[in-house]
């Protein structure tokens, strides 16, 4: 049995299902909005390797791994992932990330409350002791994200990955732990409800 559920989070706006096949054909509609796979420093998967990205996602589960698609409540569209990874089921920590979003998500309340339903999953839920993220150093756009949600930099992972195009990233390394949850959580909810 593994530290973390799989169930599906339910929010106001967005609702996170379970990875599936059932989601390929919609998450390749999705990433056609804004094409973010072209962004060098992005790890987005392109339609045509929609299959194997999810494929890959969905057999990462045996190691307590937990990937979502993220689905519009009002028009039932698939618009998105994003997942557990790197879960850490002795010391109650994982890294949430892979999360990429159709271009008609961008400045609406979608990855506010999507962080929000898996951050309650993580420390209300199943008692985590600590959640990070990651993302690359020119990334601007994710590091914003990121503070925005009350997270905290941890530091720079300098020459941390071999990227496909033989670049290497730097990864700046952020996170929020338990006793900064409630802080983080009354601010995710205000800026919701």
């Amino acid at each position: 049995m593994t530290w973390l559920s799989s169930d599906p989070l339910n929010g106001g706006f967005v609702t996170l299902e379970p990875l599936g096949d059932q989601h390929i054909e919609a998450l390749k509609e999705a990433v056609l909005e804004g094409e973010p796979w072209t962004l060098w420093f992005a790890n987005v998967p392109s339609p045509e390797s929609m299959e194997k990205y999810v494929h890959k996602a969905m057999q990462n589960a045996v190691k307590g791994y937990i990937a979502y698609a993220v689905k519009l409540n009002k028009t039932h569209q698939i618009i998105g992932t994003t997942r557990f990874y790197n879960v850490e089921a002795k010391n109650k920590r994982v890294m949430l990330g892979f999360t990429w979003y159709a271009a008609s998500a961008r400045r609406t309340p979608v990855n506010t409350e999507c962080k929000l339903l898996l951050l309650k999953h993580l420390f209300d839920k199943h008692s985590a002791i600590a959640v990070e993220f990651r993302t690359h150093v020119f990334n601007h756009t994710s590091r914003k994200a990121i503070e925005r949600l009350g997270a905290k930099q941890n530091g720079i992972l300098r020459h941390h990955q071999m990227l496909a195009d033989g670049s290497i990233r730097d990864t700046v390394v952020y996170s929020i732990i338990s006793s900064e949850w409630p802080a983080v959580s009354n601010h995710l909810h205000s800026k919701l409800y």
